[in-house]
């Protein structure tokens, strides 16, 4: 099909005619109203409401920095075609995988690859994601108190050369984010935060936090710990986040389960915060200090995330069980009591845009039983999602983890969507870059044959995201957000007996010129903002 003069770019800041630098022939340009309120209500055209205006500060206006807030509507112009919009949305999931960097489990193989061979293994990675629409990696940038990043705060990883502080030439994370986001795959930085080196005999490298702060890092089960009653070790993990959050476009950042240590038999050795805090008054008995030591930091980097940036999901994923007898039957180890974290206060509280609790077990065990602990969780805070996590590496180890029993739970976590179980966490990527048992071919057959954004971030469920502006070339939808939107992809819907399904996820460029493919038919095209939002979708019919 040939180029038509028929199409239409929507640019919500003017009404004019103009030709459009992306084709070669003239467009019409025409004002879209905001879909969420008329021209007279406090909504400016960009598709931001007043409280929204595309930049996220809260002040109306039109995103042209002048202040005010342009009202000129399509009512202006009665001789003009008006765009058909449409409400679209498709099944939201978080399908995500864990990438784990301490002791090389799963990236690098090996300490010491050369930069080409580091990099071929993480495309594999997101490559093996791509194939079956998983839609996150939660990818290990700090094990051990160091960096997969270039850091000014943290020395770069033994992991990556050897050698803790040894460049490794090039930035891990960055080239990640580069990669995953080019497929439409988030990256979620994954810390631990209070791990100063998985061997205590580990050799440490300038500015470790271990040797800034040495009184306040511990020898316990066989590793070196920071101790979480210290106020300085916990602004340095604070403004660690903060330094990846300001410099990376990372989608979220997630915390395992390692909080206090898992004991050894012996007494976490604290006593210098411990009787430095009762000196100073504190009233506490121990276990509820170390409860509110960790509850310290994560109420703080919530509030530090969001104010750097709402649109960074930030989550934890504790011990699957909250504590043993809760709810009644089940049976093990207690984090209350013996990490002293406390997930469902912090789920309670909102501090998290999620909780992915590791749920390590098969659903053949009736003390750990899967679905009974899935149904508890999404029971403590409706407004907050639950991404159950799996053990996928135990995938064909024994009689109990079948390819059945995985896709079991996979199909039991969709079961309590209207819960807010709303995705998975797999334990770890190595049996997808292995394909054991035919699990990626299950997994895509069963359940991602479909792409599907991760759900919309549950603090940013009222932002107002304008509809993409729309060029047609042909076959082709040239598209451009709207001034002053953040966007992440473009999801093109298919209408299909008179529903609309989902076809395709485009990722933005960030340098522009996005352009997508249709076929014949009726189509919807949507922009999602970063807090994954989608807007009304612009109809294109051809």
């Amino acid at each position: 099909m040939g180029r038509r003069l028929l199409g239409i770019v929507y640019d919500p800041r003017t009404t004019c005619m103009h030709v459009s630098r992306r084709l070669p022939f003239p467009i019409l340009c025409l004002t879209l109203a905001c879909s969420q309120g008329t021209a007279h209500e406090d909504t400016s055209v960009t598709g931001s409401s007043a409280e929204t205006n595309g930049d996220g500060d809260g002040d109306p206006g039109d995103g042209d920095g002048d202040g005010d807030s342009d009202t000129t509507g399509v009512s202006d112009l009665p001789d003009r075609p008006m765009p058909e919009l449409v409400d679209v949305d498709h099944e939201r999931e978080f399908r995500a995988v864990w990438v784990a960097t301490v002791y090389n489990i799963n990236w690098p193989s090996n300490s010491g690859l050369d930069i080409g061979a580091a990099q071929a293994e993480l495309i594999d990675i997101v490559e093996t994601c791509e194939a079956i629409n998983l839609n996150a990696i939660v990818f290990q940038v700090r094990p051990e108190s160091d960096a997969l990043y270039a850091s000014q705060l943290e020395p770069w990883s033994r992991y990556l050369t050897g050698a803790q502080g040894g460049d490794p030439g090039w930035d891990p994370l960055s080239f990640l984010i580069e990669q995953a986001h080019a497929r439409n795959i988030e990256v979620h930085g994954w810390i631990n935060p209070y791990r100063a080196a998985a061997s205590a005999a580990a050799s440490l490298a300038q500015p470790h936090i271990a040797l800034q702060q040495p009184a306040h890092a511990h020898v316990y089960n066989g590793g070196l710990w920071m101790d979480p009653g210290a106020i300085p070790v916990r602004e340095h993990v604070v403004d660690v986040v903060i330094d990846i959050v300001d410099r990376y476009d990372i989608d979220g950042i997630h915390l395992d389960d390692y909080f206090y240590p898992y004991p050894d038999g012996s007494p976490y050795p604290d006593d210098l915060t411990w009787n430095q805090y009762l000196q100073d008054g504190g009233m506490l008995a121990l276990a509820d200090w170390r409860r509110d030591n960790v509850n310290d930091l994560v109420e703080e980097l919530h509030d530090s995330i969001y104010a750097a940036d709402p649109d960074v999901r930030f989550g934890i994923a504790p011990f699957g069980i909250y504590r043993p007898g809760i709810p009644e039957g089940i049976v093990g180890f207690d984090q209350y009591a013996q990490l002293y974290a406390d997930p469902l206060l912090w789920f309670q509280q909102g501090w998290v845009d999620y909780l992915a609790p590791q749920l390590y077990w098969p659903t053949t065990y009736a003390q750990q039983d899967y679905e009974v602990l899935l149904d508890w969780w999404t029971q403590q805070n409706p407004s907050r999602y639950v991404f159950a996590g799996n053990y996928l590496s135990k995938l064909g180890t024994d009689a109990d983890w079948t390819l059945d029993e995985m896709l079991l739970q996979v199909e039991l976590s969709r079961l309590y969507s209207d819960q807010n179980s709303r995705g998975n966490v797999f334990f770890q990527v190595q049996p997808l870059l292995a394909d054991t048992l035919g699990i990626n071919a299950a997994l895509y057959d069963e359940f991602y044959g479909q792409p599907a954004l991760t759900p919309a971030l549950a603090e940013r469920l009222d932002q107002v995201v304008a509809p993409p502006q729309v060029a047609l070339s042909g076959d082709s939808a040239m598209l451009d957000a709207a001034p002053g939107q953040r966007v992440r992809a473009w999801v093109v819907y298919a209408e299909e007996g008179g529903a609309w399904r989902v076809d395709q996820i485009v990722p933005v460029d960030p340098l522009g010129g996005d352009a997508v493919e249709l076929g014949p038919g009726r189509w919807a095209i949507t922009a999602a903002g970063w807090h994954n939002v989608e807007s009304q979708g612009v109809v294109v019919e051809l």
